[in-house]
């Protein structure tokens, strides 16, 4: 069976394990990094990127996430987890892992509007997913290789580069899980990509 770990440091991890298992897929919560090495795919989920990044280091899991994603094996960031996976932050000097060639912003859609849901036609997954976002961030710009997914009211929140891929909203809080089965797929045709 297809295995995938939630980086269980901070954030929404027994939502995005249930949506997993809904998904017919193995799911176990990742606290340390040797558990890497057990599983297909990776999430990390939301929660406050800065925190988390703190505890990824504390924890050893800065190089080898990066070395998880470098073998092919994919990892989904949601909310906090874009912000991770970027390679630039909007007003600040460095970003955290740099999976994805893309500029995201912090809290983008301001105290006003921090948390709302949306209906969004994500390409690959559905023309009407109901999405939640909370405190979201956004995505700024996208180098070539990166496939745009999703944009509400013209700002960029679900993108795809090779086996990365995040959204600056949070699929695991409802029980619509076609975005966390798209994942799943990504996995499992990733380990048939891996095997031959």
């Amino acid at each position: 069976m297809t295995t995938i770990g939630v980086l269980a440091l901070q954030g929404a991890v027994r939502e995005h394990i249930r949506s997993i298992e809904a998904c017919g897929a193995s799911a176990v919560e990742v606290k340390r990094k040797e558990q890497l090495d057990e599983i297909d795919g990776l999430i990390l989920p939301g929660g406050e990127s800065t925190t988390m990044r703190r505890l990824i280091d504390s924890y050893g899991f800065f190089t080898a996430i990066q070395d998880f994603g470098k073998q092919g094996k994919p990892v989904f960031g949601t909310c906090a987890g874009l912000i991770l996976m970027a390679n630039a932050i909007d007003g600040q000097d460095d970003a955290h892992l740099g999976l994805m060639d893309m500029k995201v912003a912090r809290n983008a859609f301001g105290r006003q509007v921090a948390s709302f849901e949306a209906s969004l036609k994500i390409a690959h997954v559905s023309e009407d997913f109901n999405a939640v976002f909370i405190r979201a961030p956004y995505v700024l710009e996208v180098g070539k290789s990166v496939e745009v997914l999703a944009t509400y009211q013209d700002r960029i929140v679900a993108v795809r580069q090779g086996q990365y891929v995040c959204t600056a909203f949070h699929p695991e809080l409802t029980d619509d899980n076609r975005f966390i089965a798209y994942f799943v797929q990504m996995v499992e045709e990733s380990l048939q990509t891996l095997a031959s």
